[in-house]
């Protein structure tokens, strides 16, 4: 694709964006600002990766993973407000998952020690545990806040924290994974996944594509189950305090 087919291509950003002057939606702001940032970073990233790829250097392939995870946990701590300490929980969450995929992955010998396979698999990981993240804060802390008055009745009778906090922490847990398991339910039949129209598009053997589709589908699921469940069980002991009471969500 050339500079010129990219720039009409922006034909699908005008006609968001024209339907959203015309039924006054306010959110034409957002869509500039949005098409910019993504054409900037990614333009960025683009000559980034170039470098990587061609020094092919252990050091790069981490500062790149390390940049990711930096951002993606940026993003998801503004979700987490009012949990104390949620920015190293989704750090260090982040960081866990990746490394253990990648020892499976490389491990394994699933895929190559390549840059090439390397980083852009990471970015698919560190991507969903953001995404899943975002969601099971979401839903956790709409859960605390409507279930304060029983949190707080299980303790006065005797319960412990964990035994509080259980049916809450489930129904979040369960509400960030749902949308990952239907997913994959109407994988191939409702939608033909990303990676695999890309490397078909690519010149790639169908039946390879498919191979390497269903091991991102693999590694999503391993990704909504470890994040939601690191996060979530971090963060539950937050909103108690050291006489095991119930404090809740503290906004500034």
């Amino acid at each position: 694709m050339t500079f010129s087919q990219l720039a009409l291509s922006l034909i699908f950003v005008a006609i968001p964006l024209a339907l959203t002057l015309w039924l006054k939606l306010r959110l034409e702001k957002d869509i500039i600002i949005a098409t910019v940032r993504s054409i900037i970073q990614l333009l960025v990233v683009g000559y980034i990766l170039t470098f990587v790829f061609e020094a092919d250097h252990p050091v790069y392939i981490i500062l790149m993973i390390m940049l990711m995870i930096g951002a993606a946990t940026q993003n998801v701590i503004k979700k987490g407000e009012g949990i104390p300490g949620i920015t190293w929980m989704v750090f260090f969450t982040l960081i866990a998952v990746e490394s253990l995929s990648m020892l499976i992955l490389l491990g394994f010998g699933i895929i190559p020690r390549e840059p090439e396979q390397i980083i852009p698999i990471s970015g698919m990981i560190i991507g969903n545990c953001m995404v899943l993240s975002l969601l099971f804060l979401n839903k956790f802390k709409d859960e605390v806040e409507r279930s304060d008055e029983t949190i707080e009745l299980i303790l006065s009778m005797g319960g412990r924290p964990e035994m509080a906090i259980k049916r809450t922490l489930r129904s979040a847990i369960q509400t960030s994974m749902i949308p990952t398991i239907e997913g994959q339910k109407t994988m191939g039949l409702v939608q033909l996944p990303g990676m695999m129209s890309g490397l078909i598009i690519g010149g790639a053997d169908p039946l390879e594509a498919v191979m390497y589709q269903l091991l991102i589908l693999f590694l999503i699921l391993n990704n909504a189950a470890m994040a939601s469940v690191m996060v979530g069980y971090m963060a539950y002991p937050k909103l108690f305090n050291k006489k095991l009471q119930f404090v809740g969500l503290k906004y500034d």
